[in-house]
């Protein structure tokens, strides 16, 4: 170590301007006002508080502070002043800050700071919200006693540098006249349905318990002023030691609804209570009692009776939602909850599978119309994560979306799988937004309509849209896999390639095999310019994404960026094996002759690829990868006719 250089602890903050670069990019007039007014308000804040400014990080501020409490309380008053700013300009010049603190370990050479708490803080800058403040364990651990803001725990990440996941908290400031994302614990409105627990004599009575589950998520989210955790969420709590309180906060729930069902012969009984997860206090417990005669009427009927209970606890007026009983056949609705938890999966045999099951269902009963949705949901995923081409997938997932609102015109569910049917087979992003839109407005608490209708929003470019519209998704399904890892390709589109990287983590954390994650991280690694981690990335998804091109197709070109010549041609070879026997994506040789720089080429494929309705040509429009072409007029062509429908 150099004399100079001093190794110590320090409060650390880092601030970051949000959209600072697409407002650039769209009006640079006002992207300079705007960094020149955030830059006056931070400066004054942190001198009013004794900080010093490290370093300008052009859109942002490394500030040190000679306490941790000063740290937060510099951070809050900075929030506070952006706050009043806004109130007082146009929306169009209104900006917002992220916020990261952290107290740890850095190296001072020369007054420029160094080592793991400047790495640190770095990581847990992009975990806040717009407007928003985050904190590591180490300050919460120095301040949760000696400040009126409320620090909420928000999760636990795995961050780079640490060998251990941290705890991380999110700042709700005090007085704050709108309640933040932070704070969501604290609004009982917002329900978790924990998996309801089976205790009758045979384990195969699991189905109805699952069922009875599923059916009072559905119920309560048909109500209008509750906000009601998605099931793919909720299904990680089933055997859960877990506490309320851990629940709680990993869910921001403010109501937890859990019980137990116990089937003898032809006889029921449902147990369910209804627990405050801020106090633990149980607001309501109640057991029904019924006869195994029509199943659907007796779990709609306590499903209503819950729904009841709660608009009284919550003071909640209005009417009463009415949920439809989806089909009266027991083996065709076990048949369709076995084939979304296959279709969530996301892996070509999975969603084979979940085909099998909805077609079977809609089978058993030809007017189940959640089964018709099942399967164009499972048909129209088949081409990105499986073999099927577009060509002869796209076409009977738009028939079973047609046939499911044919059934029911006023099926959420439909809607928005129509949406996404216009998506992904005619490139009608507008008649994909109508649909989405449609389905938000049936039932805002579906958490899979926000999400697609934030994708459609990234592939016609609009992406702080999208950003907003994801958000949605995930307070209704914080949980989901394929909701933070779309979040993480969101953002990577928006050029936030280090937040996306922490998304994809985030993914990997929950499940380090969910398909695509690893292939995502690795072109998050290639637009910082980290191939080797790249490399590592895909090398670990060969496994998890088995049967799927694309595994091989971005170790070729990263090993052939990396100077390995030859790989891309060896790679082309195979993919040309490949096609003779199956369906191989066109943009899958277009990203090979674009790590080679055959521009001619890779339009050529990417043409093609518009011209099969691959899907993932939406995807690469946005990506980094096809920077080379970008200024190219034929490829300006294409967006246009892409982005135009």
């Amino acid at each position: 170590m150099a004399d100079e250089d001093r190794r110590r602890l320090a409060a650390l903050m880092l601030t970051d301007l949000v959209g600072y670069t697409s407002l650039c990019q769209s009006n640079e007039r006002l992207a300079l006002e705007v960094l020149r007014e955030h830059a006056q308000l931070v400066r004054a804040e942190v001198s009013r508080h004794a900080g010093r400014e490290v370093k300008c990080t052009g859109d942002g501020y490394l500030v040190e502070f000679p306490s941790v409490l000063a740290s937060l309380e510099c951070a809050v008053a900075i929030q506070r002043a952006v706050d009043r700013r806004n109130a007082a300009v146009p929306d169009e010049k209104a900006f917002h800050l992220r916020i990261g603190l952290h107290v740890g370990d850095v190296v001072d050479r020369g007054g420029d700071l160094f080592g793991d708490g400047v790495n640190l803080v770095a990581r847990i800058e992009p975990l806040a919200l717009p407007g928003g403040i985050c904190t590591s364990q180490q300050v919460y651990d120095q301040v949760w006693n000696k400040t009126e803001e409320r620090l909420v725990y928000a999760g636990t990440e795995s961050l780079k540098g640490l060998p251990h996941p941290t705890k991380i908290y999110r700042v709700t400031r005090t007085g704050d006249p709108s309640r933040r994302a932070a704070d969501r614990g604290a609004d009982r409105r917002r329900i978790a349905v924990l998996p309801l627990v089976n205790i009758s004599p045979d384990p195969a009575d699991a189905y109805f318990t699952d069922g009875m589950t599923d059916e009072l998520i559905c119920t309560l989210a048909q109500h209008p002023e509750l906000k009601v955790i998605a099931h793919t969420s909720v299904l990680r709590y089933r055997g859960t030691t877990k506490s309320v309180a851990e629940i709680r906060e990993e869910l921001g729930v403010g109501t937890v609804v859990e019980g137990s069902v116990r089937k003898v012969g032809d006889r029921i009984r449902i147990s369910l209570q209804l627990i405050d997860s801020e106090t633990e206090e149980h607001l309501w417990a109640q057991a029904y009692d019924g006869v195994l005669g029509d199943v659907f009427a007796f779990q709609a009927d306590v499903a209503s009776q819950v729904a009841h209970a709660l608009e009284l606890l919550l003071g909640e007026g209005g009417p009463r939602p009415v949920r439809r009983e989806p089909t009266h056949n027991i083996e065709a609705y076990t048949l369709y909850l076995k084939g979304r938890y296959l279709w969530n999966r996301r892996t070509e045999a999975d969603l084979r599978a979940a085909i099998g099951c909805f077609a079977r269902a809609a089978e058993l009963d030809p007017r189940f119309a959640l089964a018709h949705v099942g399967l164009a949901d499972a048909y129209n995923l088949l081409p990105e994560y499986g073999t099927l081409s577009p060509h002869d997938a796209h076409p009977q997932a738009r028939v079973a979306a047609l046939r499911a609102l044919e059934l029911d015109e006023s099926l959420a569910e439909a809607h928005a799988s129509l949406g996404m049917v216009c998506a992904h087979q005619s490139f009608d992003f507008e008649a994909a937004q109508r649909e989405l839109r449609r389905a938000i407005e049936l039932n805002p608490n579906y958490a899979t309509a926000h999400h697609w209708y934030a994708l459609v929003l990234m592939y016609i470019h609009r992406l702080d849209e999208a950003l907003r519209a994801i958000d949605r998704a995930l307070e209704l399904d914080p949980l989901s896999l394929v909701v933070n890892r779309n979040l993480g390709r969101i953002l990577l589109a928006s050029r936030r390639t280090d937040e996306a990287i922490s998304a994809f983590e985030r993914v990997l954390v929950l499940d380090p095999s969910f398909p695509m994650t690893r292939i995502n991280l690795a072109l998050a690694c290639v637009q910082k310019g980290d191939l080797r981690r790249a490399l590592d990335a895909v090398a670990a998804e060969h496994s998890a994404t088995m049967g799927s091109p694309w595994p091989a197709v971005i170790e070729g070109c990263l090993r052939e960026m990396a100077g390995e010549q030859g790989t891309v041609a060896a790679t082309l070879v195979e993919l040309g094996r490949e096609a003779e026997r199956r369906h191989v994506p066109p943009t899958c040789f277009a990203a090979c002759y674009l790590a080679t720089g055959d521009t001619d080429n890779a339009l050529a494929w990417l043409e093609r690829a518009y011209d099969e309705r691959d899907e993932w040509l939406l995807t690469a429009l946005t990506s980094s990868f096809v920077d080379p072409v970008r200024s190219d007029p034929r490829f300006r062509q294409l967006v246009a006719k892409v982005v135009g429908g």
